[in-house]
C-alpha cells in the first residue's frame, strides 16, 4: 500500500566540530547523524599533535530539521565539551566590507557575490574615501565613506562599523585594502570574523609603497597573504597566501599589476572558505579543510 503522506524535505547541513582529542569522537558522531537520519556526504578531520585538539567538518544530508539534528548531537556535544556550529550548506554569509581606494579586491568580491560564485552577501561597503563609490554603485551595493583624518574621525569611522555590524546582522568584516589600522577595541569585537589582505607573502615590505620596495630589492617572488585581524599588526593566523615568480624585468608597475592580482585572487578564496565553514582555529594558526 502506498503511503500518501508527503517525503520529507532533505537538508543539506554543514556541520564544525572542535574539542579536546579523546577516543570515540568520530564514532559517537557518526551515531548521531544515523540517529536522525542523516547521510554523511563530506568528511574531514585533523588532530594538532601542537595543541591536542580534535577538528571535524562535515556535510550531511538530512530530512531532520535542524532542532532534531541539534538535539541528536547535543549528548555528544556536551559530552566532548565540543565547540560545535550547524549552518546550512552554501547560505550567504552576510559581510561588510571595508575599503579605501583600491578597487581591485572589492571589484573581485563583488564580481563574484553577483554571479552566485562567492556565497556572501554584501549589504554594505564602508569606504573612509569616495573614490570606489561608482563601482560598488555598479554592483547594486550601498556604499557609504566617511573621511578619516584624524582620531576623532577614526573612532566615528569604528563607530559607524559596530553600528553597520548590528544593523546588517554582520558575520564577517572584510578589509579588502582598507589602508586603516583597526583600534584594539576594534580588533577584540571583530576577533575569527575579520580577514585582512596584505600586499605580501608575509613577513616583509610592510609599509608605503610595496612594489617599489620589492622592485629595488630585486625580489624573484610576490604575493598575497589573507589572514585574520587581530591587535598584532599583519600578525593575525594565516588563512591563505599565494605567490607568483617574477624577475628583474619586471617594472614597478608591472608588479603592481601582478601583485593586485594575487591579492583578489587570495582574498577571494579566504572568504570562500570562510562562508563555506572551512576554517577553524588552533590558536595562533588555521586548519583549513579545502
Amino acid at each position: 500500500m502506498t503511503s500518501s503522506l508527503p517525503p520529507r524535505t532533505r537538508h543539506h547541513w554543514v556541520i564544525t566540530l572542535v574539542c579536546v582529542d579523546q577516543p570515540g569522537i568520530v564514532h559517537a558522531v557518526s551515531g548521531a547523524i544515523v540517529r536522525a537520519s542523516g547521510n554523511i556526504t563530506e568528511s574531514q578531520q585533523f588532530t594538532s599533535a601542537d595543541t591536542g585538539r580534535f577538528f571535524m567538518r562535515l556535510q550531511v544530508e538530512c530530512p531532520a530539521p535542524r532542532e532534531e539534528l541539534e538535539a541528536e548531537l547535543a549528548p555528544v556535544v556536551e559530552r566532548y565539551a565540543m565547540e560545535s556550529v550547524i549552518d546550512v550548506v552554501g547560505r550567504p554569509v552576510r559581510t561588510l566590507v571595508l575599503a579605501s581606494t583600491a578597487g581591485n579586491c572589492v571589484n573581485d568580491l563583488l564580481f563574484r557575490q553577483r554571479g552566485g560564485q562567492l556565497p556572501i552577501q554584501v549589504p554594505l561597503v564602508l569606504s573612509n574615501h569616495g573614490t570606489l563609490r561608482d563601482l560598488v554603485g555598479f554592483s547594486g551595493v550601498p556604499f557609504e565613506s566617511l573621511p578619516i583624518t584624524d582620531a576623532a574621525s577614526k573612532a566615528a569611522f569604528e563607530a559607524r562599523v559596530m553600528e553597520a555590524i548590528e544593523e546588517h546582522d554582520i558575520e564577517l568584516v572584510v578589509l579588502a585594502r582598507y589602508m586603516q589600522i583597526l583600534s584594539p577595541e576594534l580588533c577584540e569585537v571583530l576577533e575569527g570574523r575579520a580577514i585582512n589582505i596584505h600586499h605580501s607573502f608575509l613577513p616583509g615590505f610592510k609599509g608605503a609603497s610595496p612594489y617599489k620596495q620589492a622592485h629595488a630589492r630585486g625580489v624573484k617572488l610576490i604575493g598575497a597573504t589573507a589572514h585574520f585581524v587581530t591587535g598584532d599588526l599583519d600578525e593575525g593566523p594565516i588563512i591563505e597566501q599565494n605567490v607568483v615568480r617574477v624577475d628583474h624585468s619586471r617594472t614597478p608597475a608591472e608588479l603592481v599589476s601582478i601583485g593586485q592580482d594575487e591579492e583578489s585572487r587570495t582574498l577571494t578564496q579566504a572568504v570562500t572558505w570562510f562562508a563555506e565553514h572551512r576554517v577553524l582555529l588552533d590558536g595562533a594558526r588555521t586548519i583549513i579543510f579545502r
